[in-house]
């Protein structure tokens, strides 16, 4: 009984993530959801930034403290371990819905791509980053990442595995391609307001925070693998190869 309903529960916080992502591309790109980035404003400007930024720090905080090796190991003293990482995905949702409700808009165009080719050229690079953010969770193992396999091997209970670290598609270009998704999605804006260029800025630098951290703590885990994956692999902008035969200029 305890089994299945450990799978339920991730099952149900699986879902729940699920929907905030499907609400996360309207909500980010502009259309189809009831709150949007890039909405009227009803505050003043610096009342709507303040609410805005303080929103962000919020999920900020939930999302990169709990993701820390010494909270997890505080956690799972008062959590079941299978349960830790469905728990985290949920109330990382949970914190993206208190923004996707109380987010307040700003108004002033920063820009506003034309209707027509340059509008859909936009709007198709925007789609593009959720394409390449999703399937670079599926490059490392999608479902360990978001506690689906941790409950599904304590539902039969076998010993959990952690995926082993490899590198593959993506991830032989880039270390981090589920931030170039993220930071594609924040900038392939075809309309950018003050509200979405501060949201862009301060995920940006969370990006790159969190980032520091994460590549700490994989070293840590994982030792001279990472390291030397960390020499040879770029952070976030792949190296452009030069043909065969081609010769780089020598440096001044």
């Amino acid at each position: 009984m305890v089994r299945t309903l450990v799978l339920i529960y991730g099952l149900a916080c699986y879902a729940v993530f699920l929907a905030v992502a499907v609400y996360a591309i309207g909500f980010i790109g502009g259309f189809g959801t009831p709150t949007q980035l890039d909405g009227v404003p009803v505050r003043p400007f610096w009342q709507a930034l303040g609410i805005d930024l303080a929103l962000l720090l919020v999920f900020a905080l939930q999302h990169s403290s709990m993701a820390r090796p010494a909270f997890k190991r505080w956690w799972t003293r008062r959590l079941a371990e299978p349960l830790e990482r469905s728990t985290y995905v949920l109330l990382s949702s949970l914190a993206l819905i208190v923004l996707f409700v109380l987010w307040e808009p700003i108004g002033g165009v920063i820009w506003a791509a034309p209707e027509g080719p340059a509008r859909w050229l936009l709007m198709a690079i925007y789609l593009l980053g959720w394409a390449v953010l999703f399937y670079a969770t599926f490059l490392i193992d999608h479902f360990d990442l978001f506690g689906l396999r941790q409950v599904w091997f304590r539902f039969r209970a076998q010993p959990y595995r952690r995926p082993e670290f490899c590198e593959r598609g993506f991830y032989r270009l880039v270390r981090h391609p589920i931030n170039v998704g993220w930071l594609i999605i924040f900038w392939a804006a075809p309309t950018m307001t003050v509200a979405h260029l501060a949201f862009a800025l301060a995920t940006t630098a969370y990006i790159l925070v969190a980032i520091a951290l994460e590549e700490r703590d994989l070293m840590d885990a994982l030792g001279d693998d990472y390291v030397q994956y960390r020499r040879r692999t770029p952070m976030l902008l792949p190296r452009l190869r030069l043909p065969r035969g081609v010769r780089a200029l020598p440096s001044r």
